[in-house]
């Protein structure tokens, strides 16, 4: 499975970006879905995820209510809605995909996609 991360680019504070990522050669359909980023000087850190039937989504403390993940496995993509952005929100952003139980924790996932740069300007 490859995966195409794209919506990024810049945005000035308190607007919105819709980040996707799309994939190829195989289908997302058992797959939980997840979002991470890595801001500059910093580690990758969890962001959001769905599970691989929609059915459970999670987020990182600092994003709860900002962003909202979702996923239209007829389109094989995950999408992740980002509001009220703010300059911390300032990252690349990678999608992954992965068959494990726990789907929060990069270790357990697969598949990478490139990432896309999302840059929010005061």
């Amino acid at each position: 499975v490859q995966l195409q991360a794209s919506g990024g680019g810049l945005v000035q504070a308190g607007g919105s970006v819709r980040l996707s990522c799309a994939a190829s050669g195989g289908t997302l359909r058992n797959y939980g879905m997840g979002w991470f980023r890595q801001a500059p000087g910093k580690g990758r850190e969890f962001v959001a995820a769905i599970s691989w039937d929609a059915g459970s989504t999670y987020y990182t403390d600092s994003v709860k209510g900002q962003y909202t993940i979702s996923r239209d496995d007829a389109k094989n993509a995950v999408f992740t809605q980002m509001n009220s952005l703010k300059s911390e929100d300032s990252a690349v952003y990678y999608c992954a995909a992965g068959r494990a139980a726990s789907i929060t924790i990069d270790k357990t996932f697969s598949y990478w996609g490139q990432g896309t740069l999302v840059t929010v300007s005061s």
